[in-house]
């Protein structure tokens, strides 16, 4: 028989903890009292059965409430959406910890209250409750918050080693462009994981430094980290951004060997990628192929079918989507939104936008942004107006679509009063209104205001991001400051692909094809790679230089080597560089080749090829289809009739003259305008509604006898009428460009740049003249015509007199 040995008060506590159920535990941290523990256990069930009501009623009952349930309390509100429940009860509670502060800026957060959650966290510091790596995390993930302001109070914290927090601080600095600190942030981390890789991989991608994001995921793999299906959607992401269908492929490959078929989110990754790299039967089979679908599988396949002009398709895949089962509240309206604004197909919009309203779903924030949008690109600005005006609670994102509806309907001044409202109702522009507000700035020429706005993104922290710094890149480019924004170019910290193509266009624009094909061969050089609007910018180059062979090496390279279709632009471009080559037969080659129908661009730069080689029988076939395809532009009557009468042939000419009076097309005035001191002055030709038109003549005149010292002969073939030489003479004398120039030299100070814009093409004579008022007055002279830009400085233009 064993001995008896009595129980010691460990080892009997030890019994019971080991025979012990999860009910019994609750009720020793009870105090073994029966009415709390049935209150605490009848709580939890109505909190995780979602009867968040009836557990308040409980939790309003109990007579002991510890902050654990406090803060199961407020979870139950977060997850039943009532954040004012959630709030007062905050508000009421006498005890809480790091975790119930923490609830509450997720709650604000959750709720678009990104600036209360930040001060929350505040308050949490004054009322002396230190924060762990969970609350930290929480609020730099808030958005709104400053990360740059708050990374070193991380520091000092002392959390700055801690893996979820870093991770969090490298997100938030790419969710917000920051690229360069993400980047100082990761290589300072002692220890990495998935997650780090994946976040500094998206943000390297969102940016466009693919090159970076692909080192980075060989990094991941040699470490020997496990991909995710994160990992995977961010390098498909970066297959897109390099356009490399080979390198998607293999991505895909990856995915099926390491992650079940099933994983909607990865395919939806992939439908993403095929589409954007206009696979269009790799994005069929993938979709017929997905054992599950969800919303955002039919978003890609519309957004798609809708880039590809598909309309049928489109309304095919919403019927669908309505016809399985999805809820109709659900359904992806705002996508479908943006396909009718893309295509644009005003019908669509409209019957998408009744259906909301049917279902009380226009006043949505979302919805609403999506309407203004649509109606912008359709062309319908008063609708998008109206309905901006009727939105009770506009976001920064809602006054940006405004601004950018603006925009793109001609009215940057607009664009520009509402952006000063913006202002005065406190929100605080994002990168997004930086870029929009300077296509308005771009679009009126106004570089003072540019500057203006310059100046204000920077204060505001914008100007270090990629997207910004392009924006104000062509801004200053489109402004005729190219010193300018080379200047930007070079100072940027990093730079996208969107960066490289404005700057390529830029030289494209100012005739400089040499140094837009260096920096085309450098942008490679950075292994980034081009896509079909970087081609667009050098083939546009070698036009506006007269290079042909280079013009078709880069087509070539284009299609063959890189695989792209090209658009309609890019035959526009190399038939105008042919064409102005005089390489008719070739021409006719490349129309007959070419996968669209003709457009009056097209035979626009066809006639103007005919007039500098002076073949009028090809001229008279193209003006009569502009007079077809564009009736009411007179362009083409003026060049034909000045073409016959150049050649002698008065009575064709007259009689294209009468056709077009018949007709009632009148040639667009030519007018030119210049900014001083932020305001801007037009001009037309024979212009006399200017106070200073004497003066301004008088200048003229005295320019006039320094340029015949200098051998000046006026080309009367640029006023092609049948009236004497000297009406002839007096006609060019004073074209609105000229006029612009002499009082520009009147009112800015000896050797500032002057900078003119144009709405038509100088003349022959003009663009002589100029090159000769450069030399005389010592000025740098930019004039922007209809077609490119012209830089007079001494006595020489950079378009080396080819345009």
């Amino acid at each position: 028989m064993r001995p008896f040995k009595p129980a010691t008060a460990v080892g009997m506590a030890s019994r019971l903890a080991a025979v012990s159920t999860p009910s019994d535990a609750r009720m020793v941290k009870t105090g073994f009292d029966p009415a709390i523990y049935r209150h605490k256990l009848h709580f939890d069930y109505l909190i995780s059965s979602g009867r968040v009501a009836r557990a308040r009623e409980v939790f309003d009952q109990m007579p002991n409430k510890d902050v654990d349930t406090l803060n199961r309390m407020l979870s139950g509100y977060s997850r039943s959406g009532d954040p004012a429940a959630a709030v007062d009860l905050f508000r009421a509670a006498t005890h809480r910890n790091a975790k119930t502060w923490t609830i509450m800026m997720s709650v604000l957060a959750a709720n678009g209250r990104g600036s209360d959650a930040v001060s929350l966290f505040g308050d949490m510091l004054r009322n002396g409750e230190a924060p762990d790596h969970v609350a930290v995390s929480t609020v730099v993930n808030v958005p709104g918050c400053d990360v740059a302001s708050f990374h070193p109070f991380v520091t000092k914290l002392g959390l700055d080693a801690n893996v979820v927090v870093c991770n969090t601080l490298l997100d938030a600095y790419c969710k917000q462009g920051f690229i360069a600190a993400a980047r100082k942030v990761f290589l300072e981390m002692p220890e990495r994981d998935t997650v780090t890789y994946n976040a500094m991989i998206m943000g390297c991608s969102k940016e466009g430094l693919h090159r970076e994001a692909l080192q980075l995921f060989a990094a991941m793999r040699r470490e020997g980290l496990d991909t995710s299906q994160f990992t995977i959607s961010s390098m498909l992401t970066v297959a897109t951004g390099m356009v490399d269908l080979h390198l998607g492929r293999q991505i895909h490959g990856l995915f099926v060997r390491a992650t079940p078929a099933h994983n909607v989110f990865v395919n939806n990754s992939l439908l993403d990628f095929y589409s954007k790299c206009n696979c269009l039967d790799d994005l069929k089979q993938l979709f017929l192929e997905m054992p599950e679908r969800d919303s955002v599988s039919y978003n890609v396949m519309i957004s798609a079918y809708a880039w590809n002009q598909c309309a049928g398709m489109v309304l095919q895949l919403f019927r669908e989507m309505q016809t399985i089962g999805f809820d109709r509240r659900v359904l992806p309206y705002a996508s479908l939104l943006s396909v009718a604004g893309s295509l644009p197909h005003i019908e669509i919009g409209k019957q998408i936008h009744a259906q909301l309203v049917l279902l009380g779903l226009a006043s949505e924030d979302l919805v609403g942004n999506a309407l203004i949008d649509m109606y912008s690109k359709c062309g319908m600005l008063d609708a998008a107006k109206t309905i901006f005006a009727n939105k009770s609670d506009k976001s920064a994102v809602s006054w940006t679509a405004m601004i950018t509806g603006c925009v793109q309907n001609g009215q940057p001044e607009e664009a520009l009063e509402l952006f000063c409202d913006m202002r005065r109702v406190g929100l605080r522009p994002d990168r997004a209104t930086c870029s929009s507000i300077m296509k308005a700035s771009s679009s009126l020429v106004m570089i003072g205001l540019g500057r203006q706005l310059h100046s204000y993104f920077t204060k505001a922290g914008h100007m270090s991001n990629v997207f910004s710094g392009s924006a104000l890149l062509d801004m200053y480019a489109k402004c005729g400051c190219l010193d300018e924004a080379l200047r930007t170019f070079d100072e940027m910290p990093e730079k996208n692909c969107i960066t490289w193509n404005t700057i390529i266009s830029a030289y494209a624009q100012y005739g400089e094809a040499k140094n837009a094909i260096r920096m085309f061969e450098s942008m490679l050089h950075c292994g980034l790679y081009p896509d079909s609007v970087t081609f667009l910018s050098v083939l546009a180059a070698c036009s506006h230089k007269g290079l042909p062979e280079e013009c078709m090496k880069y087509f070539d390279l284009m299609k063959y080597y890189y695989g792209m279709s090209p658009w309609k632009g890019h035959y526009s471009c190399v038939i105008d560089t042919l064409g102005r080559a005089g390489y008719f037969d070739k021409v006719q080659k490349v129309l007959d080749e070419m996968p669209f129908e003709d457009d009056p661009i097209i035979w626009s730069s066809i006639l103007h090829s005919c007039r500098i080689h002076g073949n009028q029988d090809l001229a008279t076939v193209a003006a009569e289809k502009l007079f077809n395809m564009a009736p009411t532009d007179a362009t083409p009557y003026v060049i034909l009739s000045n073409m016959y009468a150049k050649a002698g042939r008065w009575e064709d000419a007259a009689l294209v003259k009468k056709i077009m009076r018949d007709r009632g097309v009148r040639k667009e005035p030519g007018n030119s305008w210049v900014e001083i001191k932020q305001k801007i002055y037009s001009f037309s030709s024979n212009d006399h509604t200017n106070p200073m038109i004497a003066q301004i003549k008088a200048e003229l005149e005295s320019l006039y006898k320094e340029m015949d010292k200098l051998g000046y002969e006026p080309d009367t073939s640029c006023a092609l009428h049948l009236v004497d030489d000297e009406l002839k003479l007096e006609s060019l004398k004073y074209h609105s460009e000229r006029l612009a120039i002499a009082f520009a030299l009147i009112n800015t100070p000896p050797g500032t740049p002057i900078r003119v814009m144009k709405n038509l093409s100088a003349c022959v004579d003009c663009h002589a003249a100029i090159k000769m008022i450069s030399k005389i007055v010592d000025r740098d002279i930019i004039v922007r015509d209809s077609r490119r830009f012209h830089h007079f400085k001494d006595g020489v233009c950079s378009c080396g007199d080819y345009w």
